[in-house]
């Protein structure tokens, strides 16, 4: 494998890089799906907004990580891929097992896709990371403590 001399030592590649924000990426895209069908699902009028707020930022966050990996020259994800079986769980367990469960699961999903952005810092490279750190997670972490509060006031 050949050395990019552009790179300071220590720098990922912007294969590497293009890599992280597609796993990213999948994960928001199964998010989208996830809370779709929990709305779909959840008859509650008053965690209804919310929910959609959630989606609303996970979509929001697709679409910023789309036009990133763009950017950097890579090719974006069009699918959850395997994460997309997080969303019909999810799905499934609001319908057979009701509200609580359905909103363990949403924040479940949420707890895994924060530990997925703070695990996959280290494999940007500088500018990137300032994206994400500046934008992107922090509102993983809104929509985190969201759907965490949202669960825990469900009695």
């Amino acid at each position: 494998m050949a050395i990019d001399q552009n790179r300071t030592e220590g720098e990922a590649s912007s294969e590497k890089v293009c890599d992280t924000l597609n796993d990213f990426l999948q994960g928001e895209i199964s998010a989208v799906e996830t809370y779709r069908q929990a709305l779909e699902k959840v008859n509650e009028p008053s965690l209804q907004p919310l929910l959609v707020d959630n989606s609303r930022s996970h979509q929001e966050r697709v679409e910023s990580l789309r036009n990133l990996i763009v950017r950097l020259g890579g090719t974006p994800a069009q699918s959850s891929g395997a994460w997309g079986g997080f969303a019909k769980l999810v799905a499934g367990g609001a319908k057979a097992f009701g509200l609580k469960a359905a909103l363990a699961a949403l924040e479940e999903g949420e707890d895994h896709g924060l530990r997925m952005y703070k695990r996959g810092l280290d494999d940007l490279d500088v500018s990137t990371r300032a994206v994400i750190e500046s934008d992107i997670l922090p509102a993983q972490v809104r929509s985190h403590d969201l759907m965490s509060a949202v669960k825990h006031s469900v009695h």
